[in-house]
């Protein structure tokens, strides 16, 4: 264990230079006492670390000395091939790259880890599109995302919910979410998410651009999915559910299933529960509770009951008619 997190150290100061105690801990996950010890045991192996003092100071190794000790371990290596996502590299162009670079790596390993990493591919697969759902079109992928290497802006017609526009963009990062792409750029200075199935045209100019020196996608991509998902549930409905219509529930979203998990519940003498669910809208809701059928009633809002009222009541009306076709033979007869 002392072993490998004074690896990870080294590595860390080789790749990033200098680092305060207080990043090294919290890279490795241990105390800033933990990492003093760890440098001194660095020290006495022989490596030439050094300490700088100073609000800018921190750990560093010599200027020009590098460790060869970069060799990956058997799961670092089964790691690496289970990463291989074959969709997703062809759809940026970088299918065949991909696979050279498997070769290559598989060639460099020892014999014993290279039927441990074909074993990996062979047995897990990653698909990261949900089900039922169709491919979604990826045509300005491989020019969106050379534009996001090469750190250059385009320019884009795009149809937003409310109607096409055309904008020029910097583009900082793609994002894949349930097999769907989308675009990270900025646009007057603030920071948007484009859906790349949306882009009706795209060019690619010459014009560069500085990308900001503090930008990180995976913690602005966190973020804004979590304001989002925050903000889209405005409002509350009150139900009574069946032990069954709790199952159901749960299984239409996750912010209904955290609902069933964590509120407090009002049990009743027939084994139906109380409890209060997040709603987006009075459309949206109606449209997924029905699908819970007749193992949920809504208290309220009165508006959402009225809604799912009218529904079930029209729904009786055309049930309760014989079916159209023979209707009309009927009367043909």
């Amino acid at each position: 264990m002392r072993a490998s997190r004074l690896l990870s150290i080294l590595m860390l100061l080789q790749t990033r230079g200098r680092m305060s105690a207080e990043a090294l801990a919290a890279e490795v996950e241990v105390s800033v006492r933990t990492i003093y010890r760890d440098i001194d045991q660095l020290s006495a192996a022989g490596v030439p670390v050094y300490a700088e003092r100073g609000c800018l100071g921190g750990f560093a190794l010599l200027d020009g000395w590098r460790t060869r000790l970069t060799g990956l371990t058997a799961p670092e290596a089964q790691a690496l091939f289970l990463s291989g996502l074959p969709g997703p590299a062809s759809e940026l162009g970088l299918g065949e790259a991909m696979q050279a670079a498997q070769l290559k790596l598989l060639a460099a390993l020892p014999a014993d880890w290279q039927t441990e990493a074909r074993r990996v591919s062979a047995r897990f697969h990653l698909d990261p599109a949900g089900w039922f759902s169709a491919a979604q079109p990826t045509d300005h992928l491989p020019a969106i995302a050379e534009a996001v290497w090469t750190e250059r802006r385009i320019k884009v017609r795009y149809e937003s919910w409310k109607t096409v526009v055309s904008r020029e963009l910097e583009p900082l990062g793609l994002v894949l979410k349930a097999g769907v792409w989308y675009l990270v750029a900025q646009h007057d200075g603030k920071l948007r998410t484009y859906r790349l199935s949306s882009i009706q045209a795209l060019s690619v100019t010459s014009t560069p651009f500085h990308r900001p020196a503090n930008f990180d996608l995976a913690r602005f991509w966190a973020d804004s999915t979590q304001r989002f998902e925050t903000g889209l549930y405005r409002d509350t409905a009150w139900l009574r559910v069946s032990p069954q219509g709790l199952k159901l529930l749960a299984g239409l979203s996750p912010a209904l299933a955290a609902a069933v998990a964590g509120a407090a519940p009002e049990a009743e003498a027939d084994g139906w529960t109380r409890l209060s669910i997040p709603i987006e809208s009075i459309d949206h809701a109606a449209h997924e509770l029905l699908k819970l059928r007749a193992e949920a009633e809504v208290l309220a809002p009165p508006a959402l009951r009225a809604r799912l009222a009218e529904t079930a009541q029209r729904l009786a009306a055309l049930y309760q008619e014989a079916p159209r076709a023979r209707r009309t033979a009927a009367v043909r007869g």
